[in-house]
């Protein structure tokens, strides 16, 4: 039996039995998995999958338990290779977090641990709590998808609305009690769907009986400026901290607050991960009421609900 069959079982398990995408994902080959996979089952004498033909069809009951154990061996072994590895700091997040919010604390960090390397990876909710899950990275920074993965602790952290931003000559830079109604009469650019809290802004138009005009989206709040600014596009819709006064001083923000409900950004790390010293004082940086004894406590909870009450009293601040 080798830890890479064990992988290869779990990974297939979690991505609906279907090993072409589990190759994909892990860079290997689907007869290369599927040849381990048998092999691994001729040893212990057991299926771990119905088959019809050469495809996988479901887990056999004998395959639950397998897998389910197979899963708590590779997060020890995770575990292992993050105490060989002291002194490194991995993140994911999105584009608007790395560029408006973690400068700042990242440089007080430094500060504090100069000798700790911190690795920054950059992608879509969905890609960033994919690499927390796994274990590619320590920490997953985002507002979206997070709570898709079981195997992951997730904080809230603060929350944070929405700006409406247009150039100067716009009929609504002049707008006192901007609407809905408004907003969606106008061309709009904004997030791609999945991106930085862009749910909220989707239900608000739903909510509101409206549908929107969405002729541009993107991932990146300062390639929705430039669009908004260079090719007069539309209307721009972005988060209140991507609006700088002073960089974006040829554009008119439009606190949009009271139209979208507000958005929680979140910290999360896996289940059973080692938290170093530095690793709590990060989290502190980033969300001050994320103590130490408080983050210890939510990684020995073992559900959402319970983290959830837990955060349910709490006035999170505002960025």
């Amino acid at each position: 039996m080798k830890l890479q069959q064990l992988k290869y079982v779990w990974e297939v398990a979690n991505h609906g039995l279907n090993v072409s995408a589990t190759a994909e994902i892990l860079f290997t080959s689907q007869p290369g998995i599927s040849k381990q996979i048998r092999l691994l089952e001729d040893e212990l004498g057991i299926q771990i999958f119905q088959r019809n033909g050469k495809h996988l069809t479901e887990v056999t009951p004998v395959g639950e338990k397998i897998i389910a154990m197979a899963g708590d061996i590779l997060d020890k072994v995770e575990s292992v290779k993050r105490l060989a590895n002291e002194g490194s700091l991995s993140i994911a997040t999105t584009h608007t977090q790395a560029r408006y919010v973690l400068p700042k604390i990242i440089e007080d960090f430094i500060k504090i641990y100069p000798e700790v390397a911190l690795h920054m990876h950059q992608g879509t909710p969905m890609q960033i709590s994919e690499l927390v899950s796994k274990g590619t990275v320590d920490f997953a920074i985002a507002t979206e998808a997070l709570e898709l993965f079981e195997n992951l602790i997730m904080m809230p952290c603060y929350r944070w609305n929405r700006s409406v931003i247009v150039n100067k000559d716009h009929p609504l830079a002049s707008s006192s009690s901007l609407t809905l109604q408004e907003l969606a009469s106008y061309p709009l650019v904004t997030y791609v769907f999945g991106f930085t809290g862009r749910s909220q802004l989707d239900h608000a138009f739903r909510d509101a009986g409206l549908e929107p005009k969405l002729v541009f989206t993107a991932s990146d709040a300062d390639v929705i400026k430039t669009y908004v600014r260079r090719l007069n596009l539309g209307v721009g819709i972005v988060a209140s901290m991507a609006y700088d006064p002073k960089v974006d001083s040829d554009l008119i923000a439009i606190d949009a607050s009271h139209l979208f409900q507000a958005s929680v950004t979140r910290i999360g790390f896996r289940r059973g991960i080692y938290l170093r010293e530095y690793m709590y004082e990060f989290i502190r940086q980033f969300a001050p009421h994320l103590s130490h004894q408080i983050v210890e406590y939510c990684a020995n909870l073992q559900s959402k609900q319970e983290l959830e009450d837990i955060f349910s009293g709490i006035d999170l601040p505002i960025y």
